[in-house]
């Protein structure tokens, strides 16, 4: 919780942090003594239960969610004690991987990824809860070229080559300075395997397709 964080985006930060460490997270600002939140859970930890309960104890002002989302309200005074009510209610956290299986829908050579995959893909749209973006690993993938894109430099625009031939753009959003960064910023180094999302866009009148990194491995 934190001075003036704006409600609007507590949920977004939650978002992250939750897939940063596949833990629930809860986010709050805190204005004129009371504390306005946000949380976000992971498959398995009922998060809005966690939230209903501790209303009907007595710490929150108010209150509700569902298993992987939340919202609540309480007096910044509080803070300390709905984090201890929260920490035994979600104890079962504690003992989640530190990052969450990642499930596979099939794989795609580079030179196997065009137009035509990405509409098939798009038709089994629109993607959200209930209906996740189907992930694809793409297989022994060289990197050819880098480089940083965007506000702050903050996304990595990586072109790759397939042991088979083809070539295929690749975009990861908020690189950071991870490993996965670190591996795209080696080209012509080993082969990687690449896990992500097929896309098209459409960029002044031309349809181009990416791959949306999640992840990628030593092939």
């Amino acid at each position: 919780a934190g001075e003036q964080w704006h409600p609007g985006v507590v949920g977004i930060v939650a978002g992250r942090i939750k897939e940063t460490f596949n833990r629930p997270a809860l986010v709050a600002g805190i204005a004129e003594g009371r504390a306005v939140g946000s949380g976000r859970s992971v498959p398995g930890v009922d998060l809005g239960s966690a939230i209903i309960a501790a209303r009907e104890a007595g710490l929150l002002i108010k209150g509700g969610g569902h298993a992987m989302a939340a919202g609540f309200t309480v007096e910044a005074g509080r803070i300390e004690a709905l984090r201890g009510f929260l920490a035994e209610r979600l104890a079962v956290a504690a003992t989640l991987p530190d990052a969450a299986d990642l499930p596979i829908e099939g794989m795609a050579a580079v030179g196997g990824i065009d137009e035509a995959l990405a509409a098939a893909i798009g038709r089994v749209g629109p993607f959200g809860a209930g209906n996740e973006e189907p992930v694809f690993v793409v297989p022994r993938a060289r990197v050819l070229r880098a480089d940083r894109i965007g506000r702050n430099e903050a996304t990595i625009r990586a072109f790759v080559e397939g042991e088979a031939g083809g070539r295929l753009k690749t975009i990861l959003f908020r690189a950071g300075d991870g490993d996965l960064a670190a591996a795209l910023a080696r080209p012509g180094g080993a082969p990687l395997n690449l896990a992500g999302h097929i896309r098209a866009e459409q960029w002044n009148g031309r349809t181009s397709v990416s791959l949306i990194l999640i992840d990628a491995a030593p092939a």
